[in-house]
């Protein structure tokens, strides 16, 4: 399907401040994952270590916390890894499903189709 990127608005959920930022969409990846240096710089402080298994088999640590992703008038809370400047900017699947999005294989553009109750 070749690479989709898209703008969010990434934002702090308790003071409302952001930051519009670019993720690659990456339906491979639970977790979305924005710069430290975007998290912090709109007050986002971490709440939790969490570890993660890389492609390559490695076991990384990393910090979480919730952040509000807003992409056009798709907004949500999710969260958010705070990625450091060897790891890649992604929108996860989790993020798509909160905010009721997918990919359009056709488009290549994010479309929404609302919430399952399963």
């Amino acid at each position: 399907m070749g690479l989709v990127k898209v703008k969010v608005e990434i934002k702090n959920p308790e003071t409302g401040i952001g930051k519009e930022i670019e993720l690659l969409v990456d339906t491979g990846s639970v977790f979305t994952w924005v710069s430290r240096r975007v998290l912090e710089e709109i007050g986002i402080r971490p709440r939790r270590r969490r570890a993660f298994r890389t492609i390559d088999g490695r076991v990384v640590e990393r910090f979480t916390s919730i952040a509000t992703i807003r992409y056009k008038d798709f907004e949500g809370d999710v969260e958010v890894v705070f990625a450091e400047e060897e790891d890649a900017e992604v929108l996860g699947v989790t993020a798509l499903e909160t905010l009721g999005l997918e990919i359009d294989p056709l488009t290549k553009e994010l479309k929404y189709v609302g919430h399952l109750a399963v």
